[in-house]
């Protein structure tokens, strides 16, 4: 009796010992499965990870970076498909940058669309592809509005969702995360599976919202370094623009029996809404021009250029002043915006009769020096600013004045970027401050004239930052 009690005990705690062994290597094969799985997963992450730091060490286009991005987050959560939907400029809307051939759609499908892709599945994706939304329109629109990211597997929250889960476009389950990065809310990340696909689990939200946050990372870098590349075309072709501008005006000043002069341009720009120029009316006489464009850098540097071509055209045999700022201003006068002018001062010098003619359009009026009395006065001839008037009264104020010139005598032209340089507690330069430098000078000549108002405004801003264009022409009738 007591040998088959023994034996029934061995066997029986064979069994179990059998048992507890087959238990353990099922769970051992499970530990394995799921080591592999995590494995597999961390993988899927690292590769997505590194994709998104390769966007860093190249020039990436931007359609590569959301492809990238969605398709990553795709693989690394096995699901069906997913979207990147990324704010306008304007900020008011959500556009589809990157939608995956088999996403759900998840955003209202109207009918007639739906019956359209039943035959044509193309026509569902031009709608998806053309359709934006709006803060707080829909799962994806409210998700972009609060910041908040959701993981669905009932749409009681999502109406439009509901309607199309019967059909063969429906989702079963849905991820939804907002783009947030340095304060900025740059649109949302979405996956989802179809009826066919498992629903997404708790683990899967986190690993989510995880890629979502380095997501939105990779595109406010991507967005820094594209407005970086901008600039750098920008200054490039600034700079092309500053060596054409640079051509356009005077290289070097200008030999005539008679006059001595001299002349400058200091940009506060790259490029200058400054103007002056020398121009050869016939074997007799030269034209000096000098003018200002309101405002500064690219659009008043096109309109310096504009009218530097017109008032060449005009100014060829015509000896007088007058008559080319009129044809000028007519001839401006339609291409040039409600908000923008210009101020001119053009003079012709004749070294045959020793004579001056000037005309003034609205620009800061001339300087005079008399050597024989050492005074320096101002020469407010009449006239108005090129661009407001379409010629019946700019004609009628703009007039011809001669200016007597002795021997020893200049004439100053500037543009107001001196007269109203400003010093670190706000003053001016002013017009008295140049005038004396002016009357100092003068004896020296054209060249000696120019440099020292130069250096003397230097002096005066010190480390203030220029504020506007600088134009100076001295001439001397020698």
């Amino acid at each position: 009796m007591r040998p088959n009690i023994l034996f029934w005990l061995l066997i029986a705690s064979l069994a179990a010992w059998i048992f507890t062994l087959l238990r353990q290597r099922q769970s051992i094969r499970r530990l394995e499965r799921s080591t592999e799985e995590m494995q597999i997963e961390e993988t899927l992450v690292f590769d997505f990870l590194h994709g998104l730091g390769e966007a860093f060490s190249e020039t990436i286009r931007p359609a590569d970076l959301h492809r990238l991005i969605v398709e990553g987050a795709t693989r690394v959560l096995d699901a069906q498909g997913g979207a990147l939907y990324l704010a306008e400029r304007t900020g008011s809307k959500l556009t589809p940058t990157f939608i995956s051939k088999g996403c759900p759609p998840l955003v209202d499908i109207p009918p007639h669309i739906l019956q359209q892709a039943a035959a044509a599945p193309t026509a569902l994706e031009s709608f998806l592809r053309l359709h934006t939304i709006g803060s707080g329109d829909g799962l994806l629109g409210r998700v972009w509005q609060t910041g908040g990211a959701v993981c669905l597997n009932e749409f009681s929250e999502a109406p439009e969702l509901v309607k199309l889960r019967g059909s063969s476009f429906g989702a079963s389950s849905v991820m939804v995360a907002p783009l947030l990065y340095a304060k900025q809310n740059m649109g949302v990340l979405a996956l989802a599976n179809s009826r066919m696909g498992a629903p997404f689990s708790q683990n899967d939200f986190v690993v989510f919202k995880s890629i979502a946050e380095q997501s939105a990372f990779a595109l406010y870098n991507a967005i820094i370094y594209s407005e970086a590349n901008e600039k750098k075309r920008l200054d490039h072709d600034l700079e092309i623009a500053r060596d054409i501008q640079r051509i356009l005006l005077p290289s070097e000043s200008p030999s005539i029996s008679g006059f001595e002069i001299n002349g400058v341009n200091i940009p506060a720009r790259q490029v200058s809404g400054d103007y002056f120029d020398y121009i050869k009316v016939d074997e007799e006489r030269l034209g000096v021009a000098i003018a200002d464009v309101s405002g500064k850098g690219v659009p008043a540097s096109l309109i310096m250029a504009i009218c530097r071509s017109v008032l060449r055209s005009q100014a060829i045999g015509n000896p007088s002043p007058a008559e080319v700022l009129q044809k000028v201003n007519r001839q401006l006068y339609p291409d040039i915006k409600e908000d923008m002018f210009i101020s001119m001062a053009y003079l012709v010098l004749d070294h045959v009769r020793s004579a001056v003619t000037l005309a003034r359009a609205g620009h800061d009026a001339p300087l005079l020096y008399a050597q024989k009395t050492q005074e320096v006065s101002t020469l407010k001839t009449p006239g108005m600013v090129v661009g407001i008037d379409s010629g019946d009264v700019f004609d009628r104020l703009t007039k011809d004045v001669a200016v007597h010139l002795e021997q020893g005598d200049c004439i100053l032209l500037y543009t107001d970027g001196i007269t109203e340089a400003l010093d670190n507690e706000g003053n001016e330069f002013g017009l008295e401050r140049m005038m004396k430098a002016f009357r100092t000078t003068a004896k020296q000549g054209p060249r000696a004239i120019v440099s020292r108002l130069i250096d003397e405004l230097r002096d005066f801003v010190g480390a203030t930052p220029q504020n506007d264009d600088i134009t100076l022409i001295a001439i001397r009738k020698t």
